[in-house]
């Protein structure tokens, strides 16, 4: 979707959540996205969750023409889920395609406000918590050391002025996730949301940041661990190197 674009036809939106044992948030994070926007369709990409999230997905999917389901036979990670599904949506005809996480942490209530960030020109919309009105409501220090800490750490080392680069709430235009190399793309949790920020930021798209408030999950187990917090701080002096290699 262009500027001159929205002002006729509508975009077509595709929502992407990657699930793994969210059964109790499934049905709520659905009803939520379709209150605001019951244009879009949501794509549930679920790894074999053991809870049967899976299973849930598809009654919902055959009722609703509106949900999409795409399974995959394992737990393959968050980066996979995003790029398995962004391919099919591209391929798909959508115009805009979002990350959000079904644990209803990231509010549908903000994507009008993404929508008006697109209409406006950008060429990526980041939900962040660390611009004037946006925060974080639930976490401990320890969530905000590591979240901030990522963060400007990336922000220093790359040299950019976004200021939540680890926000898994964004959208993209699809001419972006076309322009990116997204084959390369093999990291991760906060680091693949670094990377794919960083491959759009080098490639010349126009990144914009709207505030949304954070609410940590309310049912089921944060994914969030060490080691994907390690693979953050690992990835972003490569991603460094190999721009200044000319590779990204």
């Amino acid at each position: 979707m262009t500027p001159a674009q929205s002002k006729s036809a509508p975009p077509r939106v595709l929502i992407v959540t990657p699930t793994y044992n969210e059964r109790d948030n499934l049905a709520p994070f659905l009803d939520g996205v379709f209150e605001v926007l019951p244009r879009a369709h949501c794509m549930v990409v679920d790894d074999a969750s053991p809870d049967g999230t899976g299973a849930l997905a598809d009654q919902i999917a055959k009722v609703d023409e509106r949900v999409k389901v795409l399974h995959r036979p394992g737990k393959l990670g968050l980066g996979s889920a995003y790029l398995d599904a962004f391919a099919r949506g591209v391929a798909e005809g959508y115009d805009l395609l979002f990350e959000m996480d079904t644990d209803l942490s990231h509010d549908p209530r903000y994507l009008p406000d993404f929508l008006e960030a697109f209409e406006a020109g950008a060429d990526v919309v980041i939900g962040s918590r660390n611009v004037p009105g946006g925060g974080v409501e639930g976490w401990g220090l320890g969530r905000h050391v590591l979240s901030k800490g990522g963060s400007l750490y990336s922000r220093a080392l790359l040299g950019l002025d976004v200021r939540d680069l680890t926000s898994g709430y964004k959208g993209f235009r699809r001419e972006v996730l076309e322009a990116i190399d997204l084959d390369a793309v093999k990291s991760e949790g906060y680091s693949f949301q670094i990377e794919l920020t960083y491959r759009a930021l080098r490639r010349g798209f126009r990144v914009a940041e709207v505030p949304i408030i954070f609410v940590d999950r309310r049912a089921g187990q944060s994914k969030m661990s060490r080691k994907i917090f390690a693979e953050a701080v690992m990835m972003v002096p490569k991603l460094r190197l190999d721009a200044l290699r000319g590779k990204i």
